[in-house]
């Protein structure tokens, strides 16, 4: 349980996918422009990187490991994770038509989104078994969560303010990011 935990607080805070690993920033940098568009993609990847993470492990564990075809992973990784949001994007039309217009482009862009794919691969390459594997998964993507959330309160705070000109849009956005992530580095020497 200790484990458990310590991979929890080092995925979510320490080793931050977005402010210290630097994945994940197409939809990190796209949809942080409003909160609740930020918290929709939030839940997304909750769900879309914690369900890859555990089927990506089953998968690897139980199929590629015993018949020796490991080095199909990223294809197969990919594969699953693509089915995933296909899931996701379909129930979201369905259940939440606002959010997933909203959400636009960038909703199929976690298929493409190296955080879940990056994670997929840290869980083969740290040899966590399908719980821990899981538990990064899910710490991963509140980390995510949390990062564009703030991300997003943050810009909606800049849009009244004066900046000057050359800093408006995402250059002033890059270094809020920037901030952001030499903010989470003070979380380092936590675990």
């Amino acid at each position: 349980m200790k484990e458990l935990l310590i991979i929890a607080i080092g995925s979510a805070i320490v080793n931050n996918v977005v402010l210290s690993q630097f994945l994940g920033l197409c939809p990190f940098l796209g949809v942080s422009k409003k909160i609740e568009t930020a918290a929709g993609m939030g839940g997304a990847v909750i769900f879309v990187l914690t369900l890859s993470s555990f089927v990506t492990s089953l998968v690897y564990s139980f199929i590629l490991v015993p018949t020796d075809l490991v080095y199909l992973q990223t294809i197969v990784f990919i594969l699953v994770i693509a089915a995933l949001v296909q899931l996701v994007e379909m129930v979201l039309k369905k259940m939440m038509p606002a959010l997933y217009k909203s959400l636009g482009v960038y909703l199929p862009l976690i298929t493409t989104n190296c955080a879940v794919l990056g994670i997929a691969i840290i869980n083969v390459q740290k040899e966590y078994n399908v719980l821990e594997g899981t538990v990064n998964g899910f710490a991963t993507a509140v980390g995510f969560t949390i990062s564009i959330i703030l991300m997003a309160g943050l810009r909606e705070k800049i849009e009244y303010n004066d900046i000057p000109k050359p800093f408006q849009g995402m250059p002033i956005v890059l270094l809020t990011a920037g901030l952001m992530s030499i903010a989470f580095f003070g979380f380092s020497g936590l675990i």
